[in-house]
């Protein structure tokens, strides 16, 4: 590790390299401790350098977006945390093509098709975070989802480099995808088409209204805890498995929405996870059924 900072502080990065940086500050929940090595690449040389880096040096890593959908460890991550900056927040809209960077905030991109009278993005609106992960989590609503818009994802491989694939090859499943595991999203294009500024303007503020009414907006939390099991609801298992309003420390199941766990503003992650873990038994012991985690665990954890 301090081989791989010491590298990294004198490679000349057009963006930044910190040492012990807490990841409260990068997380939606705000908690988390410190990251051994948080490194801010505002361009794709950056990108290539410190991934050179981070592999020669054998430094584990993970690529973070606006840490909307993770829970940080107490402790911290004993790895560098690689995050995208500058030349990776610019979109352009070329007829019906949308070309966006991974770092773009996706709110942005749903509102700029609005804008230009393009339909395809509604779904995403409220949705917190970045494009890069909306792909990677194939970010939507029940019936619709950022994958059946994608054209094709430009990723960046260690020790292969840039590398495009187009939509179809993509394993798109709800709420997963197989891109974390192929490389670091860097871009994509999308397919939009042209629609009716009063129908998708209705079909945006309805969906935000149904956001608001149904989850707690304005609170610390990472969305949805867990994947809704096929046919059914995790928030309707949770409930009626009693556990709605459940409370562990500074960590409460929301009484808005019960696949929700916010932090009231002193929980751990040691109080989220602990929490997880007593609702992933309640529902088991009342419905049989094991729910599965879709927020992203950062660091060491024991099991949730």
């Amino acid at each position: 590790m301090i081989e791989a900072w010491a590298r990294l502080s004198t490679c000349r990065l057009n963006g930044s390299v910190r040492r012990d940086e807490p990841l409260a500050r990068h997380t939606t929940y705000r908690i988390g401790g410190p990251a051994a090595l948080y490194v801010e690449c505002d361009t794709l040389a950056d990108v290539s350098a410190t991934f050179d880096i981070l592999e020669d040096c054998q430094v584990e890593w993970t690529v973070l977006g606006k840490g909307s959908n993770v829970l940080a460890s107490d402790a911290g991550y004993a790895g560098a945390v690689v995050v995208l900056g500058k030349e990776f927040k610019r979109h352009s809209l070329d007829g019906s093509r949308l070309r966006a960077g991974a770092a773009v905030i996706l709110a942005a991109l749903v509102q700029d098709a609005f804008s230009a009278g393009m339909t395809g993005l509604e779904f995403g609106v409220g949705i917190p975070g970045t494009l890069g992960g909306a792909l990677v989590m194939n970010a939507g609503s029940r019936d619709e989802w950022i994958g059946e818009i994608v054209e094709s994802v430009t990723l960046y491989t260690p020790g292969v480099g840039l590398h495009s694939i187009r939509g179809h090859e993509v394993a798109w499943g709800y709420r997963s995808t197989d891109l974390a595991r192929r490389g670091v999203v860097i871009e994509a294009s999308m397919t939009l088409e042209h629609g009716d500024a009063t129908d998708i303007r209705r079909r945006m503020e309805a969906g935000l209204r149904r956001r608001k009414r149904t989850q707690p907006i304005g609170t610390r939390n990472a969305g949805s805890v867990f994947v809704n099991p096929e046919g059914d609801s995790a928030g309707r298992l949770i409930e009626t498995a009693g556990m709605k309003g459940a409370r562990r420390g500074g960590a409460q199941v929301s009484e808005i929405h019960a696949n929700f766990i916010v932090n009231d503003g002193t929980a751990s992650a040691d109080d989220v996870v602990g929490l997880i873990r007593e609702v992933r038994e309640a529902v088991k012991e009342v419905h049989g059924i094991e729910l599965r985690p879709e927020v992203r665990f950062l660091g060491s954890f024991d099991t949730a």
